[in-house]
């Protein structure tokens, strides 16, 4: 199993590829790569058993596949939560490391660096850790943009994206924080909103689609 086949796994399982059939386009937009290598991948992951396809449609994982996907996830989750807590990396800097590290580390490896960790359920960015065997807990989250004004929420997760983590430092927006909607401006405008101590927030509509959130 190549880095670049483990890539597309996980990219496939982080579009819903689990559950849906994914497009070339959208997996080509995931990664930033041609139609045309997308689609040399797909047929040497469907070649090996890890894909499923459906001609005009897209593809789906097989249950080989996802039992990559998850490992991948599981690997790439655990290094960030290391990174963060343990190395002082800030939530917007362990991505790209994390993504180098999960490549290069066997199973032996993650099993033991989640028993130092204290076996975290998620990861920085809210994202749920994946066990051994796959699992996840489930989670009752929606978009922000999908509450009313008046609805109290705490973020659970957050896009992994750097540049969209450093937009919401320089905010002061962050997980596990009690927050109430004050007002949704029409026509996809932004979402205004205010914590326990009456500090003012506003996102645009596209961040607030980016935030996980539990309505209270």
């Amino acid at each position: 199993m190549t880095p670049q086949k483990e890539d597309y796994l996980k990219v496939i399982i982080e579009l819903g590829g689990d559950k849906d059939l994914i497009n070339n386009k959208l997996i080509g937009q995931a990664l930033s790569v041609t139609a045309a290598s997308v689609t040399e991948m797909s047929t040497k992951l469907l070649k090996d058993g890890y894909i499923i396809h459906v001609p005009y449609q897209g593809v789906q994982l097989s249950e080989k596949g996802l039992k990559v996907a998850n490992q991948m996830i599981r690997k790439h989750r655990l290094w960030e939560t290391f990174l963060a807590n343990h190395l002082g990396f800030t939530w917007d800097e362990v991505h790209d490391l994390a993504e180098k590290l999960e490549h290069v580390s066997s199973n032996v490896l993650i099993d033991r660096l989640d028993e130092f960790l204290g076996f975290p359920t998620s990861d920085p960015h809210g994202g749920l850790i994946p066990d051994r065997e796959g699992r996840t807990m489930d989670k009752d989250s929606l978009p922000l943009q999908e509450l009313a004004e008046g609805d109290g929420f705490f973020i659970l997760e957050v896009d992994d994206d750097a540049e969209f983590l450093k937009y919401l430092s320089e905010k002061n927006i962050r997980l596990d924080q009690y927050y109430r909607v004050d007002k949704m401006e029409a026509f996809e405008g932004p979402v205004y909103f205010r914590d326990e101590k009456g500090n003012e927030y506003q996102v645009s509509y596209k961040a607030a689609a980016k935030l996980l959130v539990e309505k209270q």
